[in-house]
């Protein structure tokens, strides 16, 4: 990755000074031929019109005489092309029909590019061919005669003494580029790297991998990134935990009631115990097995979401007074009281929200010492029922953890009976597949308490 994100700054950097450069060429060419055009222009007009001064011949000599004053005045003219930066100065005379020779051009141009007709009127003509610029001034000279000034220059395109510092600033450039491309990439791709490492001891079952912990005022992509995978990790270690956990307290109740039911069997074979006796004991653990069986399965079914609800109205406060009678038929060493304030109507599944009920006061009377609370109200739109004891209460740290199915908490109180432990995860999943919800928390008075909401019947 490091060198993919090299070659593309250094391809930016190079790009971009390619275009700056040839921009930066191309306007100072336009620029440098639009100068070197007006500034010969101005020049060809002071030349033309001053032409008569530098031209001009002692009256009364002969013809011959005056050539050959007019040729040394000319050549002497042409020594002006130093001084004024140019490269060639040429005087065109016209013979006596107005005709400029063709002789006498400047190499590199034509009649017809310096438009005799426009000179012939008098108008002045610049402007370049490729690399030269030229510009043609007409004057009248001695004896009336069309003169014409013609100079020119060949035009110094480019950067000249700036293009070799341009070339340094670009090298400059893309070896800056290439640090920063190098050093950007280490330091993108190390977290990555980091987290790629990361992942795989995590996938092998280093599950205790945790990668560097960002501060809290980085929020940036790879910053997250660490975040998800270090949180991950700990959802999966600890998931690997209550596993472990869950496994133990499913063999752990599976092997109490398989050992009664092992005993019993080997003391009626052996004739040591009453075969009543050992029928009635048999059938206690052989129910509890069932039931443990049948959360598990109602459990899996729940999570995987292959189970239906059959969804009808059904008054909430008579369920209540049917679970608090059904718990006090079976433990009648708790006092159950219910409180209603009168019908409750809400949409849900009769038996599912039967065995929730059922599930949540067996679990209070199994915590209480007493007393086992259940009231159930209309607040706003919902109707939400209360299960309180008076036991011991859940300490604050289990608390988020109590619906978990593989979740023992880590301050357990003693129960005054035994159960599989899935009740309350069972519970969750029934209470949000019918749109409600559940909380764990502290009765008013001492003990634990649970909030349940469904939403009222419209």
């Amino acid at each position: 990755m490091t060198r993919k994100l090299s070659l593309v700054i250094v391809g930016v950097v190079v790009a971009t000074l390619l275009l700056a450069g040839g921009g930066t060429l191309a306007l100072a060419t336009v620029r440098a031929r639009q100068a070197t055009v007006s500034e010969l222009r101005d020049q060809a007009i002071e030349i033309a019109a001053n032409i008569n001064g530098i031209l001009e011949v002692d009256p009364g000599d002969t013809a011959v005489t005056e050539a050959q004053q007019l040729r040394n005045r000319l050549r002497v003219l042409k020594t002006l092309k130093s001084v004024l930066s140019i490269d060639e100065i040429t005087v065109m005379i016209a013979d006596r029909n107005g005709n400029l020779p063709t002789d006498d051009l400047p190499d590199g141009l034509t009649i017809d590019q310096l438009q005799p007709e426009q000179l012939a009127s008098g108008l002045t003509v610049a402007d370049n061919s490729g690399k030269l610029a030229y510009a043609a001034a007409p004057a009248t000279g001695p004896g009336g005669r069309l003169y014409v000034v013609v100079v020119t220059r060949t035009i110094a395109a480019g950067l000249g003494d700036a293009l070799r510092l341009f070339v340094w600033a670009a090298i400059a450039t893309i070896l800056l580029g290439l640090l920063a491309a190098y050093l950007l990439g280490n330091r993108l791709t190390k977290p990555i790297r980091e987290a790629s490492l990361a992942t795989q001891r995590i996938a092998a079952g280093e599950l205790g991998t945790r990668l560097h912990e960002p501060t809290v005022r980085h929020h940036d992509e790879l910053a997250e990134l660490s975040r998800s995978i270090n949180g991950m990790a700990s959802s999966l270690e600890r998931a690997r935990v209550l596993e472990q956990q869950f496994l133990l307290s499913v063999s752990h109740d599976l092997r109490t009631p398989l050992t009664s039911i092992k005993g019993y069997a080997d003391a009626i074979d052996d004739g040591k115990v009453d075969p009543r006796r050992a029928a009635t004991v048999i059938r206690t653990e052989s129910r509890r097995l069932e039931r443990l069986v049948a959360d598990l399965l109602d459990l899996a079914k729940l999570q995987s979401r292959s189970f239906s609800l059959r969804m009808v109205t059904l008054d909430l406060s008579a369920a209540v007074h049917t679970a608090t009678d059904a718990a006090a038929a079976t433990m009648p060493q708790i006092s159950f009281h219910p409180v209603t304030t009168g019908p409750l109507i809400v949409l849900g599944d009769p038996d599912r929200i039967a065995q929730v009920l059922a599930n949540l006061v067996e679990n209070a009377a199994k915590y209480a010492r007493r007393t086992v609370l259940v009231s159930a109200r209309a607040t706003e739109s919902w109707a939400t029922v209360t299960v309180d004891d008076d036991g011991p209460g859940i300490a604050a740290a289990d608390l988020p953890h109590v619906f978990e199915r593989l979740y023992v908490a880590r301050h357990q109180p003693e129960r005054t009976e035994s159960a599989s432990g899935l009740g309350l995860a069972i519970v969750r999943e029934l209470v949000n597949a019918m749109g409600g919800s559940v909380e764990a928390g502290a009765a008013p008075a001492g003990g634990a308490r649970f909030s349940l909401q469904l939403p009222l019947a419209g």
